[in-house]
């Protein structure tokens, strides 16, 4: 190993700690570079990622021109309200089939779409030049659902990265939204892992090598070893997903997350709409001391944290008992503030 190649993976080594931790990314550090996505000539029919042509799957156009794959649960009858889900990074909207399908039942349009690079979306494989391109997007999609449905009040629902995507989203247009559900939410980074060393480490990683992987392993369960044998059905359905990320995150995409989080805690002391977090205190993803700081910082008068005893990052698919009382506790709420039963909003045209 020539001192250049030592150098990078003494980098690697300190970025990866930094997000993660070495219990859980070290032993799967990896140096591998992703191909970029080549664009489909311009006669072709526009293909998914997995090939299927876009006139077969429902979909938004972005502004930057790039297909996003979306899902719909709509209600039998005119519907109280929508709500936008948000997922995390490195999977889809697919598994948050179980929420949309119980909000259905509850007479609430839900919608939500693969985030850029993500699922069956277009995109450089979860890679993101500008974290705001994904608060773009959720707030083109929900503008075009108010546009249907005008006098609907809207939520939010939000995991882990997409926690992250809701709350800026809400930020944007606080008086938009009637609420937001926040489940283990990427609000901070560890302040224990980021030091101002490994912080000057990441950003001089992502000046050399900002395509660089680090090795990244069931980004959204965040298990290993007992815990994952605990959960072995959630993490065998994540682990076949062929529509989830199973590589490794760029060194540049970290950095977007970064300063993501950066902006959310410049954000949280002005937050005044309603909000609902619901975190495991053994969550090692997203640090819990963030959903903690911003229940107790934030404005809002209607806010509420409901911390899950061994619950891990993924709630609302751990353990049976611990992913019950989440789906109970987002309908829950979100029923609780909407309009009288008695009085459904029309349905727009």
């Amino acid at each position: 190993m020539n001192a250049v190649t030592a150098a990078t993976c003494l980098l690697v080594a300190g970025f990866s700690y930094f997000l993660f931790g070495c219990d859980v990314l070290l032993p799967l550090l990896r140096a591998s570079v992703a191909e970029p996505s080549m664009p489909e000539p311009g006669d072709a029919p526009r293909l998914s990622p997995q090939g299927v042509p876009y006139t077969d799957l429902q979909h938004i156009v972005n502004a930057d021109g790039l297909h996003l794959f979306c899902r719909y649960w709509e209600p039998a009858g005119p519907p109280r309200a929508l709500v936008f889900i948000a997922h995390g990074a490195g999977e889809h909207c697919g598994p948050y089939d179980e929420i949309g399908q119980k909000l259905k039942e509850l007479s609430l349009l839900v919608f939500a779409h693969d985030h850029v690079g993500h699922g069956q979306s277009e995109g450089d494989r979860m890679n993101i030049k500008d974290f705001q391109i994904y608060i773009r997007d959720s707030l083109q999609h929900v503008d075009l659902m108010k546009s249907r449905h005008p006098d609907l009040p809207v939520f939010i629902v939000g995991h882990s990265m997409g926690g992250a995507i809701s709350i800026l989203t809400a930020c944007e247009r606080p008086s938009d939204f009637a609420g937001v559900v926040l489940i283990a939410p990427m609000v901070q980074m560890n302040p224990d892992s980021a030091t101002p060393f490994k912080v000057f480490l990441a950003k001089v990683l992502n000046h050399m090598l900002p395509s660089l992987t680090l090795g990244l392993h069931r980004v959204q369960m965040g298990l290993t070893g007992q815990e994952a044998g605990e959960r072995q059905t959630s993490v065998e359905a994540y682990d076949t997903d062929e529509l989830n990320f199973h590589g490794g995150m760029r060194v540049s995409f970290g950095m977007q997350l970064m300063g993501a989080a950066a902006r959310i805690e410049r954000e949280i002391p002005s937050i005044n709409w309603p909000f609902l977090l619901l975190h495991g205190d053994a969550d090692k993803l997203c640090d819990i001391r963030g959903s903690r700081m911003m229940h107790e910082n934030a404005q809002s008068s209607d806010k509420k944290i409901t911390i899950y005893e061994g619950g891990y990052h993924a709630l609302h698919h751990d353990l049976p008992e611990v992913a019950e009382s989440v789906l109970t506790e987002v309908t829950s709420w979100i029923t609780e503030r909407l309009p009288d039963k008695t009085s459904p909003q029309p349905q727009g045209s």
